[in-house]
């Protein structure tokens, strides 16, 4: 059985780079790429304490966390796609339309 460390390093790891991918890069897509990374190495560390506790909570934590990245992934392309349809671009720099 793998120690638990290994599993929050790995997800350390993860969460890591969805950061510097949020904070980094300037296209929409990789920075929307990096927020799932995120979101998937928190049920990562939900999923190793749920085994290691031998508790169904943090499972059920994951479900609901996976239902709202789907929705949100959902809701992020449709923007991005609208977005790309009246700018051309997906660069963040560029897209000012919340500017005065």
């Amino acid at each position: 059985m793998i120690p638990l460390n290994y599993y929050l390093a790995l997800s350390a790891i993860l969460f890591s780079i969805g950061v510097v991918g949020v904070l980094a890069r300037r296209n929409a897509i990789i920075v929307f790429m990096s927020i799932e990374l995120m979101l998937n190495s928190v049920n990562l560390t939900l999923v190793a304490f749920s085994a290691y506790l031998g508790s169904t909570t943090g499972q059920m934590f994951v479900f609901f966390v996976l239902t709202v990245a789907a929705a949100e992934a959902a809701v992020g392309l449709a923007i991005i796609i609208a977005l790309f349809r009246n700018k051309m671009t997906v660069n963040i720099d560029e897209i000012n339309i919340m500017k005065w």
